[in-house]
């Protein structure tokens, strides 16, 4: 009896990636089998001109620890100050934005950082942040300086300075990256 099957040669299929160090070379298995090399630093310019808008043009209250940026395009340490005539009028914060090269179609991981994380609703003492542009809402669109943007209105617009209702076993049953908590978004009145 024939073999009906043969064993086929591994080929890539259409679109299939292969990861290399300075590109991505996309296998193409048409007839001709072209690669197409992809630049894989498209995600560090566009890093690149945020930081430099940001350090121009800086929101009020915020600016870029430049020495940590300068050390690693991936990792930024931000400064927020409080917004005069809140709660946390006076008061001086760090975040710090872990990027990955999905970046902008994966938002970065935002977590505070520092002595001084902010006691607030949405902000857990482990400086996790419960915001929705941070996970489900994130958009391309959307950049460093809007996701600075919320968090200081969101820290505006608080009423009264308290940890989330389940801080406690949160911060010890949580896992190191916000991003993978589930987050469950009810209340918008803080």
């Amino acid at each position: 009896m024939l073999n009906r099957f043969r064993v086929r040669k591994e080929k890539p299929y259409k679109s299939e990636s292969i990861s290399t160090t300075a590109s991505t070379v996309i296998q193409d298995a048409t007839k001709d089998n072209r690669k197409l090399i992809l630049d894989n630093s498209r995600w560090e310019r566009r890093l690149q001109k945020e930081l430099m808008s940001l350090i121009r043009e800086p929101p009020p209250g915020v600016t870029v620890d430049e020495e940590s940026v300068s050390q690693n395009l991936t990792q930024w340490i931000i400064n927020i100050d409080g917004v005069e005539g809140t709660l946390y009028e006076g008061e001086h914060f760090q975040l710090l934005f872990k990027f990955n090269n999905k970046y902008p179609f994966d938002s970065p991981e935002v977590t505070f950082i520092g002595s001084n994380i902010p006691v607030h609703p949405h902000v857990y003492s482990n400086g996790h942040i419960c915001l929705s542009i941070l996970t489900d809402d994130w958009s391309p669109a959307l950049s460093v300086q809007s996701v600075c943007l919320s968090i200081s209105s969101m820290l505006s617009s608080c009423r009264e300075k308290r940890r989330p209702p389940d801080n406690g076993i949160y911060v010890k049953t949580c896992n190191k990256n916000p991003k993978k908590t589930k987050w469950w978004y009810h209340d918008d009145s803080v």
